[in-house]
């Protein structure tokens, strides 16, 4: 996996680290994906709402991605984890897509790890992003 320049505003660094700190107490292959997520806030580029470029995914995104191994288009949102639903396309920031996909641009692929491997997928377009629409509170 390549290291990948990441941008979050502020509030979305602070709600991410209030959702990290509230799981201290878990198992250990969730403890390990916690720390990743840790790891990446660690190296995120922190920014005003206004410089986070409008191609890029952030909390509450709305995102096409493609299955690079079956072709396979699917629509989701990246939200926080009390947000998640299945049945409503909403992916958790915590599932190890989620965390993939934080900070990602249209175009670009993320890697992550499946039980039968590594998964890949490309963003083919950012359908919705709170901060290109001035939706600073979300």
């Amino acid at each position: 996996m390549t290291t990948r320049d990441i941008y979050i505003t502020e509030f979305d660094l602070n709600r991410l680290r209030d959702v990290l700190k509230a799981r201290v107490n878990t198992n250990a292959w969730d403890r390990d994906h916690l720390d990743s997520v840790e790891n990446e806030l660690d190296r995120a580029h922190v920014v005003g709402p206004s410089a986070i470029p409008p191609d890029v995914v952030t909390m509450n995104s709305q995102v096409r991605i493609e299955d690079m191994d079956t072709g396979m288009e699917n629509v989701y949102t990246l939200v926080f984890p009390s947000d998640a639903s299945i049945p409503e396309k909403k992916i958790s920031i915590l599932a190890p897509i989620g965390t993939a996909l934080l900070g990602s641009r249209a175009g670009g692929t993320v890697d992550w790890p499946v039980p039968a491997g590594m998964r890949t997928v490309r963003i083919k377009e950012v359908l919705y992003q709170p901060e290109a629409s001035g939706d600073y509170h979300l």
